[in-house]
């Protein structure tokens, strides 16, 4: 199902490379009184529900399990790691009931009045035949960091070796594709305590395409 662009609640869309900080602007774009759909923590919720851990036990052993019953992440990820046809029962299972919780959370958001909604949804345009989601954005935002800085990020932040940036992105839709599909810019190569100022900035250029409201 394709969900519609709404004309209340201002829905946006980031895209950028791995390590750009999505999370953290997606939080700046929302501000105090929107919401930050993000797809990471629900694939969390998702893998560590019984029915899927259940699943998960079934196909890679139980030695993808914690003491508690729960999926052990990182043992779950080193098996699946060279087991491709494993992997692609593993997302069969999990992106969509990820789907739906996406879904359910807009939905919840646009009736909850929420001036803002931000999907943080990594691969949002790879996988668009399967969850329809840019439809849904009344605009999509790139976040430009250049690339030697978005692997020093990852080396630092989560222990990754050099270029493992880049030999991830190979198999992604190339930057280039995804800065042209968007319809804002944000520089985000800047000073942690200068983003906020930036991304104002940003959303008062983006608040101010929007069409005044007017009483029926």
């Amino acid at each position: 199902m394709t969900l519609p662009a709404s004309r209340s609640t201002l829905v946006l869309g980031v895209l950028g490379g791995i390590a750009s900080g999505k999370s953290t602007v997606g939080r700046l774009l929302a501000g105090p009184a929107g919401r930050v759909v993000a797809a990471d923590p629900l694939a969390h919720e998702v893998l560590e529900s019984p029915e899927v851990a259940r699943l998960v036990a079934e196909r890679f052993g139980q030695g993808v399990l914690d003491p508690a019953g729960a999926v052990d992440r990182a043992a779950l990820g080193a098996r699946v790691f060279d087991d491709p046809e494993g992997r692609k029962a593993l997302e069969g299972w999990i992106h969509p009931r990820v789907r739906e919780r996406i879904r359910a959370a807009l939905e919840e958001a646009r009736s909850a009045g929420a001036p803002r909604v931000v999907l943080d949804v990594p691969l949002l345009m790879e996988n668009d035949a399967d969850h329809h989601l840019m439809a849904a954005c009344d605009h999509l935002v790139f976040i430009e960091v250049p690339d030697e800085v978005r692997d020093a990020r990852a080396q630092r932040d989560r222990g990754w070796a050099p270029g493992e940036v880049a030999r991830r992105e190979a198999a992604q839709l190339p930057l280039s594709e995804k800065r042209a599909a968007a319809g804002w810019v944000l520089e985000a190569d800047c000073p942690r305590d200068e983003l906020p100022a930036r991304v104002d900035a940003l959303l008062q250029r983006i608040e101010a395409t929007r069409p005044p409201h007017t009483s029926p």
